[in-house]
């Protein structure tokens, strides 16, 4: 399903997204069940107690007991005793595996903390396609080239990290699915992609080089509103992650929560009031696959 003109008006403005501190168990239920359905979180698994998870999440213990109950009411968690809530997966011991007549690439991308890597998860775990993330394909080297020029490990921001290292990062990432395609293998790829997703020759050349090679692209923007985001982020306590929260107002500045890519896309709305993200994944993969599974 492409966007249309009015799915994207229908699309949350700056002045309409969610008041955060309106829907703030909404939120942690929402990011909770997105690590359970992505298998981040695993069947069976305890979770923190709720004082812990107030104390992680920096909110109330009001809180985290509501974003609970949501959970409960869904069967994701089991409550166990007063004190003790259980991950209830069982599905996630299923192996889905989808092969196809030609071979599909979705290429993922969207700001830090929107949730591509958590859909990618999905994607995988519903298709058995192999999920090239470029965090996970290129943090460890990275780091140590960033130390070896004598700057932080965790720099993102630099003219010589944005100059020198991020252009082969993304190079080593699409090389790493152009052999999974020439071996017949479909592929998921997450990174930001914001600045190729602005560059319409990149785009199209993405697409000729793997169609080239037998293989369909979809490309998809992962939307979150700025509070969503934020709350993301610092939940999840990444190191290169601390110049964005340091001056939150700053980054907010020098990104747009509005852009879209400029050639046909999917679009997951990862807002607390979007549908579940399992649930738009799925949407994606009917339109991805039309029919043709074999």
């Amino acid at each position: 399903m492409l966007l249309t003109d009015r799915e994207r008006t229908a699309m949350p403005t700056p002045e309409q997204r969610l008041d955060r501190s309106e829907a703030l168990h909404q939120q942690v239920a929402r990011t909770i069940r997105n690590d359970i359905e992505s298998g981040a979180l695993r069947d069976g698994q305890v979770l923190d107690s709720t004082r812990e998870l107030a104390a992680q999440w920096g909110v109330s213990v009001f809180t985290i007991t509501e974003a609970m109950r949501l959970l409960a009411a869904e069967g994701l968690v089991v409550s166990k005793s007063r004190s003790k809530r259980v991950v209830n997966a069982p599905d996630q011991s299923k192996r889905n595996e989808i092969r196809l007549q030609s071979p599909r690439v979705l290429i993922v991308g969207g700001y830090a903390g929107s949730g591509k890597t958590e859909l990618g998860r999905i994607l995988a775990r519903e298709t058995g396609w192999p999920i090239l993330d470029k965090d996970t394909l290129t943090r460890p080297v990275l780091e140590a080239a960033l130390e070896l020029i004598g700057l932080s490990p965790h720099d993102r921001e630099s003219e010589q990290y944005l100059k020198l290292l991020r252009p082969r990062e993304y190079e080593a990432l699409m090389e790493a699915a152009a052999e999974n395609v020439a071996c017949g293998n479909s592929a998921i790829i997450t990174a930001p992609f914001i600045a190729e997703f602005n560059d319409s020759a990149w785009l199209d050349r993405t697409r000729s080089s793997f169609v080239d090679k037998n293989a369909s692209v979809t490309f998809v923007w992962v939307y979150c509103d700025e509070g969503s985001m934020q709350t993301y982020i610092r939940r999840r306590g990444a190191a290169r992650d601390a110049a964005k929260l340091a001056d939150w107002n700053g980054y907010l500045g020098r990104i747009n929560l509005d852009f879209r890519p400029p050639v046909p896309h999917m679009l997951i709305n990862n807002c607390i009031s979007g549908a579940p993200l399992k649930a738009q994944a799925r949407t994606l993969l009917r339109e991805v696959m039309s029919g043709e599974a074999e």
